[in-house]
């Protein structure tokens, strides 16, 4: 007895598949349904016919369930150890002639979207979601059913291919025998390729173009007698590639190891039953001029039919050529073992296709390829039953599985330094030679300058609130020292070492204490260095670095958005002051110009000292400029005499310029302008080449900007001090050891600080290949710290902004995309080249500077700028905040608005704006002192947020808190499976 679901309850195809059982085997039960199946499946044609979908791999995968299909796909592809097959590109070609000659004429090409011949302008159009008829899907899913499938045949051309294809048809009793010359004499005719012109063209004809692909089967192809396929040449192709194809550039969109699939297409009129083949080559073997570009043939599907189906062949063709390019349906193609695999394929990708209804939508519009695609792993895995990759997961990034917490042996002293040492030597030769990219010279250059602005500008603020014992040249010198060792050795080498803000605050308190109560303020800080530096030594022996398990997004993202708006603040307030020091002319009136003059008047003659052999009456007053006017003596009388040029609306130009120009050239990468790397150029470069275009601004107005000052000479700034610090005889014996409670506090935040922007870079949507060093990075940032104490140098830690401007600068992506396709992120240029030579530039700038001179501070604060704001996107935080002002139906579709209430993710998005409000006031009062000890806090408001939202809500807003018992139990199983999937991956974070 057949058994007989529900239509509605099963695939399209399985239900088919039932419905052809129970037609072949009818019993009693199947004839009593077999009235309302006639009915329905009546009804389904006509509506197939004319319904449109997507392809699965352009929607989200559909709720779970095992279909038979999905089950035999389970044996197919199984195995996850293979190396994945090679790209596809797809070409299908139909059948035309031209009076007695006939050609394959190329009309469509796929690797991932599809591209039609636009008859009408002989271009290709724009590249397009393939949309299908559900009607051609199932008259595919026929033809492979009756038709002839050779998996793995060893043909070497294509006569043989179709010799050994007509063969198998007349074995099987598919072809008669008197018909295989004449269908061998088509398949082997000329291919034109697009390139190419048609072979015979009158100049009658040259005004003519073929309207549609369905006018090219208009006149099917006949014999007049049966001798006419031995007056020709039976095979029209070359067997090696034309100078055409060699030269095509195309072939720089397609993987270099890309295969092809070629399908044939078209109607004659000697067929009574159509021809079909699906041949799938034991090795991809170059077919000579039948392919577009010189790529080897792994697939041929040849459809040769009766007149008539001209318009039904052709969307057959196009089905298969859709589905070789589906990335689930080509590793079934490579990996099938028979025909009942190939079908199995076809099922799936019909229970995954999405519906379009014919009377909502124009057929004829062309859908533009996603700006993102969603993976094919998913369906791949055989339709988990898990989302796995969608919750954000665990806390700690990226580095929670990457050197982030304890050793394996928990007892083992400085186990996490030794772990960090063995998985970063490794990989230390491949740091260096992976930095020499052009990509490098515009992250060096960009860098670079956000630096010494960042030097300049802590050093002049350093210099006044120490008195000069720490001043611009010492800032210069501790950055170049500390950052160009810290790229060298750390275990990080993206992040960028800086003073921040809390240091200077604690910087200037210290003095002032210093000098109130009587302490040497230089030996005082030396110690407070040496205790700090010893205690974050002790941090990195005990394996204190587990805590960044406890960081989850809610804490980095609250840091990262607070050190983002600083700069942003920062930048802005320092333009508000030049509008202070240069004030607009606000009393000028162009009315009163003629009342508007300057003039010297000489002094009066008692007062007048000459400064050369002249005197006073020999000068004419009138004619000197204002310096020598007032270098002679004398005064300026006139109402322009205080006449200022707008130098601060030049300077809001030059500021609001360069940040814009380097916003939109970064964008230029997705315009439509230029090849691909033009814009990949322009994009790469856009902050050098805003910062020269405003320089050159500048340069050509000649007005007196405020412009970049670098210090000559290499010197304390303060001439009673040297570059060693003593550490004995100025202070009595106590403050040696009482300097170890406010080193307490300088560890916290260096600890803090650090560790938080270590968790920023080493994100997992960075892609970084290369393990992280989180003890490796503290344990220089205390040597270093050490170092700088005694030379009298600031203290320097991870800055935030610059690191992820860095990071930015080396984003890398794939050279060759598919036509439609969006170039793919593939990771982080690693590396320790471009931050060993930022600093190296940093400490050679004193040598710089009659060149950095004509750098106007306007365009660096631009810089500033763009880097703050740069910072905040990808923030979940930033979006957030931005769902207050958006009314519900205008909302992204973020993926955490799907699972969680937006009332919860306003309550949770209102948390953190209190936080982030109470850092900004710390921050900005004396109580900044504190600051660090806030920052720990936010891990404990963090904690407590548990009590608040359920771990559902927090595992899609942020991340789930690891319990001890938690990971006790998942290192257990780590250790049982032999310790795989080593420290570079944790599959539970997604952002």
């Amino acid at each position: 007895m057949v058994n007989l679901d529900h239509p509605l309850e099963m695939g399209v195809g399985s239900w088919r598949e039932s419905v052809h059982r129970a037609l072949v085997h009818p019993d009693v039960q199947c004839q009593s349904v077999m009235m309302w199946m006639g009915i329905w499946l009546l009804m389904a044609d006509i509506h197939l016919s004319t319904t449109f979908f997507l392809p699965p791999s352009l929607s989200l995968p559909s709720p779970p369930s095992v279909s038979p299909a999905a089950e035999r796909l389970r044996y197919i592809l199984g195995d996850d150890d293979e190396p994945p097959n090679p790209t596809l590109f797809t070409e299908m070609d139909t059948l035309q002639h031209d009076g007695e000659e006939m050609e394959w004429k190329e009309s469509a090409r796929w690797i991932k979207f599809e591209e039609k011949v636009e008859e009408g302008g002989e271009r290709w159009s724009k590249p397009h979601v393939s949309t299908l008829s559900l009607h051609s899907l199932f008259e595919l899913r026929t033809c492979l059913q009756t038709g002839t499938v050779l998996l793995d045949l060893d043909g070497y051309s294509l006569p043989q291919i179709i010799g050994m294809s007509l063969q198998k048809q007349i074995e099987d009793g598919l072809l008669k025998p008197e018909l295989r010359e004449k269908i061998s004499y088509v398949l082997l005719r000329k291919h034109r390729h697009q390139t190419k012109k048609p072979i015979h063209r009158s100049l009658a004809d040259i005004g003519k173009s073929v309207s549609s692909n369905t006018s090219d089967f208009s006149h099917p192809v006949s014999f007049s007698s049966p001798g006419h396929v031995q007056s020709r040449s039976m095979n029209d192709i070359s067997d090696t590639p034309s100078t055409d194809q060699l030269k095509n550039k195309f072939i720089k969109k397609i993987p270099k190891d890309a295969e092809a699939s070629n399908v044939l297409v078209g109607e004659v009129e000697f067929l009574e039953k159509p021809f079909v083949a699906f041949v799938r080559l034991l090795q991809a073997t170059m077919l000579g001029g039948v392919t577009e570009v010189p790529v080897p043939t792994r697939f041929l599907f040849i459809l040769l039919g009766p007149a008539g189906k001209a318009k039904s062949y052709n969307e057959i063709g196009r089905a298969i050529a859709t589905l070789m390019v589906d990335d689930l349906f080509s590793d079934v193609a490579y990996k099938a073992r028979d025909r009942e695999d190939l079908i199995a394929g076809i099922d799936e990708f019909l229970d995954e296709v999405i519906v379009l209804p014919p009377g909502e939508w124009d057929p004829n519009i062309r859908i533009e390829p996603p700006k993102k695609v969603p993976s094919a792993e998913k369906r791949k895995s055989v339709f988990s039953l898990n989302e796995v990759g969608q919750m954000n997961g665990t806390a700690g990034g990226a580095g929670a599985g990457s050197g982030g917490g304890g050793s394996d042996d928990g007892e083992m002293f400085c186990g996490g330094l030794y772990l960090d040492i063995k998985r970063k030597l490794p990989w230390f030769p491949s740091d260096f030679y992976e930095g020499f990219h052009i990509q490098s010279i515009s992250a060096i250059l960009f860098i670079y300058l956000g630096c010494i602005t960042n030097a300049i500008t802590f050093g002049g603020l350093l210099g006044d609130a120490t008195d000069n014992y720490q001043g611009v040249m010492e800032s210069f010198l501790g950055t170049a020292m500390a950052g160009s060792m810290f790229c060298l050795f750390a275990g990080q080498p993206l992040i960028i070492l800086s003073s921040t803000g809390p240091i200077l605050i604690f910087e200037k308190l210290l003095f002032d204490f210093s000098k109130g109560n009587g302490i040497d303020y230089m030996e005082f800080r030396l110690w407070i260095g040496l205790h700090s530096a010893l205690q974050c030594l002790i941090l990195v022996a005990t394996d204190a670095s587990f805590i960044i398990k406890y960081i989850t997004r809610f804490t980095e993202e609250g840091f990262s958005t607070l050190i983002s708006f600083i700069f942003i603040y920062d930048a802005i307030k320092k333009m508000i002051g030049a509008f202070k020091y240069y004030p607009i002319n606000s009393d000028f009136k162009p009315d009163y110009v003629t009342m508007y003059k300057c003039e010297c008047v000489a002094p009066d003659p008692g007062e007048y000292k000459p400064f050369s052999a002249l005197d006073g009456d020999a000068l004419d007053w009138t004619q000197l400029s204002k310096k020598e006017c007032l270098k002679y003596g004398g005064s300026l009388v006139g109402k322009s005499c205080k006449f200022v040029p707008d130098l601060a609306l030049m300077s809001f130009i030059l500021f609001f310029g360069t940040y814009s120009m380097t916003l939109t050239l970064k964008k230029f990468k997705f315009s439509r302008y230029f090849p691909t790397k033009v814009r990949a150029f322009i994009a790469d470069f856009s902050n050098v080449f805003s910062i020269l275009l405003f320089c050159g601004v500048d340069a050509c107005f000649g007005l007196d900007t405020p412009k970049l000052h670098i210090p000559s000479i290499i010197k304390p700034t303060r001439v009673d001090r040297g570059w060693f610090v003593f550490p004995f005889g100025k202070n009595p014996w106590w403050v040696y050891l009482a300097s170890a409670l406010p080193a307490l506090l300088v560890t916290i935040l260096i600890f803090m600080d650090q560790q938080i922007t270590a968790v920023i870079v080493n994100r997992k949507e960075h892609k970084l290949r290369k393990a992280a060093g989180y003890h490796l990075d503290l344990f220089w940032v205390g040597i270093l710290m050490a170092v700088c104490s005694f030379m009298g140098l600031p203290w320097y830690v991870a800055a935030t902004v610059i690191s992820i401007a860095h990071i930015d600068s080396l984003k890398m992506e794939t050279e060759t995309s598919a036509p439609g396709e969006q170039p793919q992120f593939l990771g982080v240029r690693e590396q320790r080249v471009t931050g060993i030579i930022v600093f190296v530039l940093t400490g050679i700038s004193v040598f710089l500077a009659p060149i950095l001179k004509y750098i106007p501070m306007p365009v660096l604060y631009g810089v500033f700028l763009y880097m703050g704001v740069a910072s905040l996107n990808g923030i979940q935080f930033w979006d957030r905040c931005k769902l207050f002002l958006m009314p519900a139906k205008h909302q992204p579709d973020y993926v955490f608005l799907r699972h969680v209430p937006l009332r919860r993710i306003h309550l949770f998005t209102l948390v953190q704006i209190i936080c982030l409000a109470v850092l900004w006031i710390l921050k900005s009062t004396v109580a900044a002192i504190i600051f660090p000890v806030m920052i720990l806090a936010l891990i404990l408001v963090r904690r407590l947020l548990d009590f608040v939202f359920s771990q559902h809500d927090l595992a899609w807003i942020d991340n789930i808190i690891p319990e001890k018992e938690k990971k006790k139990e998942d290192d257990k199983k780590k250790k049982k499976k032999g310790n795989k999937g080593d420290s570079s991956s944790d599959e539970e974070v997604c952002s």
